[in-house]
């Protein structure tokens, strides 16, 4: 999930987009109303976490023109300002939830979970299946048939877009764009480094690949045979 987070305090920034990081998300920061409101219209991102309290145009000024641009991209306020009609005149302009500060960060990532779940992102038990593959977005752990296969954070990341879009090809622009986040500095050649080593955890020892190769395209998550016809080697 690539979220955006606008937030002019620095301490508060770090704070809550390193727990994010932490958390399994992918974070882009913005310390102003105008760098905030640029990418949300553009960044393509699938949740804005928005202070209401910013130096020049407010949180709400923000929505309102973003949502008058048809971006539906659901917002998440966060704000110092606790009063009843603050919320409601958040919530009236589109806004998915409103969080007042200060907040516990457990909180922020159950409000963000239920917006994803809301939206159709995240499954209500934060499993994602394909075939005997199973991968926990909660507890950040990846099965198939029933053995751990420990992943670095990226193959996580990877692997978690590719469940989220089943049968879909995947270009490595989006992969890169999506896992690694805005303004990141890699040759998309990486991409296939880290699916080759993705590919060797999940895939080898198993008649059912779970990873395509789409030429001319990217990559796609699907299952094309029978998932039981074989074990694992380390079974």
């Amino acid at each position: 999930m690539k979220i955006l987070y606008v937030e002019d305090d620095p301490i508060a920034r770090e704070f809550v987009s390193r727990g994010l990081r932490r958390s399994g998300y992918v974070v882009d920061v913005a310390a102003d109303d105008d760098v905030g409101f640029q990418r949300a219209a553009f960044g393509g991102y699938d949740l804005i976490v928005l202070d209401v309290m910013l130096p020049e145009a407010d949180g709400f000024d923000i929505l309102r023109e973003l949502r008058g641009l048809g971006v539906e991209t659901p917002v998440l306020f966060l704000s110092a300002r606790a009063d009843v009609s603050d919320r409601i005149r958040g919530l009236d302009l589109g806004a998915d939830d409103y969080l007042p500060k200060p907040f516990a960060f457990a909180e922020l990532v159950s409000r963000i979970r239920a917006i994803a779940r809301r939206r159709g992102a995240e499954p209500a038990d934060g499993r994602l299946v394909l075939a005997d593959l199973v991968l926990d977005t909660r507890r950040h752990t990846v099965e198939r048939r029933g053995q751990r296969i420990d992943l670095t954070r990226k193959q996580f990341g990877i692997l978690e877009l590719l469940l989220r879009n089943v049968g879909i090809p995947l270009s490595r622009s989006q992969i890169l764009e999506k896992v690694w986040g805005y303004g990141f500095e890699t040759q998309e050649s990486a991409i296939d480094v880290h699916i080759t080593a993705l590919r060797k955890k999940i895939d080898v020892g198993y008649a059912a690949p779970l990873i395509e190769t789409v030429k001319g395209l990217g990559y796609m998550a699907a299952c094309r045979s029978d998932p039981g016809a074989d074990a694992h080697p380390n079974a």
